[in-house]
């Protein structure tokens, strides 16, 4: 099995850590940078064991006929994985396509 992540998701991760401090989320860059490796981390080695779900119609913008599995960092945030399954030689991969969280898309799902 593979995790694979498009190119403007590891871009967005790369910024999302000064994105956190800039926004006060973080009082340390250090903190917002351990909080997005760790997310980063957690999608690479459990995505094939969360619970998936279909995507909602707003978000094939980002690819056709996803899934989304829920990340809970904390009590008041959760992050949405958006990828799709594919099957190469009997093998799995998980192709990231998007990533938010709940402060900005719970209205769409």
């Amino acid at each position: 099995m593979k995790i694979l992540v498009l190119p403007e998701v590891r871009r967005y991760f790369n910024e999302l850590s000064h994105i956190l401090y800039e926004k006060d989320y973080f009082g340390h860059l250090e903190t917002a940078e351990k909080y997005v490796e760790e997310l980063f981390e957690a999608i690479k080695t459990t995505l094939p064991n969360r619970q998936k779900r279909h995507a909602p119609l707003y978000f094939e913008r980002y690819g056709k006929n996803m899934y989304y599995a829920v990340f809970r960092k904390h009590k008041h945030t959760q992050w949405y994985v958006f990828f799709n399954i594919y099957k190469d030689e009997g093998e799995f991969i998980y192709l990231v396509r998007y990533i938010s969280n709940n402060h900005i898309i719970a209205q769409l799902l």
